[in-house]
């Protein structure tokens, strides 16, 4: 395993047992507002300040674009892209689906990613030209190769209330054309779950690079496909995301291309 791929390891890992040594007491982490419908605890800041600790320690001039503590300047054509805690209202609320996840770039080009449940003790990796893996399994996205069969995930815009009434008239349509819609909490965990086959694809608007980064290189090396609303590859700049099996993808992304309406 890549050397970069094992301080990742490392550092989710010790993120993970932050959260799990305080899952049992969530009266005593202290979640405060960021903006309309996004929080933020304690533990999240804890895990974050372990990952980057270890990161620091291995690599201190590495560039870090953090969640919650945005950029630490540093080489920039080596920068990882972390997000603490993926699913910080499930925690909150003891719901048992939440994520680490950590990427690395490489001038511009995603290398190696991570992404861990610490409640299943589910760790998926991926690197470039290299393939995923799901603990010591290596992984294969799903069969499926009509929209009409697939099971999809997704999360709403509740960010931003003036977004609901054009996505759902537009999810609406959608429930029409697939067989099953999955939305769990955390945008990392539904990347993970394309890659490994257990859904055939996924989409969501209003992201930031911390969420999807690590998912993104993982679906891909599962052999899925990845892309923005509008059908091109700036999904981590522009924050809408599309992933599936091949069919799937393509499907999808020609019924959001026909149906989307407040495309921005």
């Amino acid at each position: 395993m890549h050397p970069i791929l094992n301080i990742a390891i490392s550092a989710a890992r010790k993120a993970g047992n932050v959260m799990l040594r305080s899952i049992e007491r969530l009266d005593t982490i202290n979640p405060t507002a960021k903006g309309l419908n996004d929080f933020v605890t304690d533990v999240d800041k804890k895990a974050e300040s372990e990952i980057i600790a270890i990161i620091k320690k291995a690599h201190p001039n590495h560039q870090i674009l953090a969640e919650e503590t945005g950029l630490h300047p540093g080489l920039s054509e080596c920068e990882w892209i972390i997000d603490p805690l993926d699913g910080t209202y499930n925690y909150m609320r003891g719901f048992p689906h939440f994520s680490v996840s950590i990427a690395f770039r490489y001038r511009g080009k995603l290398e190696h990613g991570l992404i861990f449940d610490p409640i299943r003790q589910e760790l998926f990796t991926a690197s470039r030209g290299e393939g995923a893996r799901l603990n010591d399994r290596r992984l294969r996205i799903s069969a499926t190769s009509k929209l009409a069969n697939a099971v999809l995930a997704t999360g709403f815009p509740m960010r931003h209330p003036e977004k609901l009434p054009g996505y759902l008239n537009f999810f609406q349509q959608l429930m029409l054309e697939i067989s099953k819609i999955r939305c769990a909490g955390s945008a990392a965990l539904d990347l993970a779950y394309v890659a490994a086959g257990r859904l055939d694809g996924y989409f969501e608007t209003d992201l930031k690079a911390w969420d999807i980064a690590a998912g993104a290189l993982l679906v891909k090396e599962a052999g899925g496909l990845v892309g923005d609303w509008q059908g091109g590859e700036n999904y981590l700049e522009k924050g809408d995301i599309i992933v599936g099996t091949p069919k799937v993808f393509s499907a999808l992304t020609q019924f959001v291309g026909k149906n989307w309406k407040e495309k921005s």
